[in-house]
């Protein structure tokens, strides 16, 4: 994307362009037993956090019978004003924050490497600013004082590893909880015989160190296996 918004000199048109592709794609099929999106709605959960930009969250909790509400991070504004409130989310009027923006608002994407440098610039600098965080109290309470799910994700991801880190480190011990990642396997050597027990032994130790357990398998894989503990 960053060469793609050198050539186009534009990056609000190349961000518009984005928007109307990703729009253009297939959505979720209704009934999908391994659609996270779908599975995820049914559960009493007050706030999802996202960094796709589509709705299909929004889309699936509505057709749960719930009245969700979006709201995105104003990560582009090195200098936000104070963080609008939010209402108190609910199970039945949960809150999708988007952290990467949403495809509604084409200009809220962090799509290049600069958006992703802009990112965390700011969101570092707001928070260890004046005691303000730029994200909204109920996101911050979900992500300091609730278990967290992680499904579709990649802990390698650097945006997570400053959010994620920064309110660890905030938060005591005695108030960490323990968090579950669906996570793909590493590649691996398979010449060596016990390459893919090492990189599983590494996985887990990696994560455990961060209180999260792991669930190796794909997104639908986890779908169908969470679906069929829950009966």
């Amino acid at each position: 994307m960053q060469y793609v918004e050198a050539v186009v000199r534009d990056p609000v048109d190349l961000k518009d362009e984005v928007c109307r592709l990703l729009q253009s794609h297939g959505r979720p099929l209704p009934g999908d037993p391994t659609d996270p999106h779908a599975l995820l709605a049914g559960f009493p959960l007050r706030v999802f956090l996202t960094t796709n930009y589509d709705n299909f969250l929004h889309e699936a909790l509505r057709a749960a019978g719930k009245e969700p509400r979006s709201a995105v991070s104003p990560w582009w504004d090195a200098n936000p004003a104070d963080v609008p409130a939010l209402p108190e989310p609910t199970a039945e009027r949960p809150l999708v924050y988007h952290l990467h923006g949403t495809w509604s608002h084409p200009a809220s994407l962090v799509l290049t490497e600069a958006d992703y440098l802009s990112y965390l610039v700011n969101m570092v600098d707001a928070s260890a600013g004046d005691g303000r965080h730029p994200l909204p109290t109920p996101v911050l309470e979900a992500m300091t004082h609730r278990p967290l799910l992680f499904i579709g994700y990649s802990l390698q991801d650097w945006t997570f590893r400053v959010l994620f880190h920064g309110l660890a480190r905030s938060t005591p011990r005695s108030n960490k909880r323990r968090h579950v990642s669906v996570q793909l396997m590493p590649e691996v050597n398979d010449s060596a015989g016990d390459a893919v027990d090492k990189a599983k032994r590494y996985l887990v130790h990696y994560l455990n160190g961060w209180n999260i357990s792991i669930f190796l398998g794909t997104a639908a894989e986890f779908c169908e296996e969470l679906r069929r503990r829950m009966g």
